[in-house]
């Protein structure tokens, strides 16, 4: 995987509740450029959007600000010793808040969404083999108050992964 990849968004604006900072066709541009390359030099993507250098690092440093993308480093888990994950769809009696900030507290809840459907919340889990996803359901999310049930969908191969729906 690609060091430096750029979330174009943070968790609490995907939802399209409440006010969401405005980004403007430049701003997108910005956004496409680290994507592709999140340590690509602010004059070089400056030349490929007609900006300053100057002007790049404070468009960056303004969408990072409000929380429109993240720059993070994004590692295949396979090769750093984590080799078993899992969507886990959950169903939950009362209040899905403090389940679901219970949830994001947890290391290997790598996402954590509230959903309509036959679940409550949806979790991604990345761990390091079976006996550790097994403790992690078990043990840990079950135990959750609040939490009626769980169905897991262990993935076999992951085929497709990427960071780049946000600019479309």
């Amino acid at each position: 995987m690609q060091s430096g990849s750029v979330a174009s968004r943070s968790a609490d604006s995907r939802t399209g509740n409440g006010s969401s900072p405005t980004v403007d066709a430049v701003s997108l541009a910005i956004i496409e450029q680290l994507q592709e390359d999140g340590r690509r030099p602010y004059a070089a993507i400056g030349k490929a959007v007609g900006l300053s250098e100057a002007a790049v690092r404070q468009r960056v440093q303004k969408l990072l600000d409000q929380g429109v993308m993240q720059i993070v480093a994004v590692t295949d888990p396979l090769t750093v010793g984590l080799r078993r994950q899992a969507m886990v769809g959950i169903n939950v009696e009362g209040d899905l808040d403090p389940v679901s900030e219970a949830l994001a507290a947890m290391a290997e809840c790598e996402y954590v969404v509230m959903t309509a459907g036959s679940f409550d919340l949806m979790v991604e889990i990345v761990c390091e083999d079976d006996d550790h996803l097994l403790e992690t359901i078990n043990k840990r999310i079950r135990a959750i108050p609040g939490v009626r049930s769980t169905e897991s969908f262990v993935y076999l191969k992951l085929k497709k992964q990427t960071y780049m729906w946000g600019t479309r």
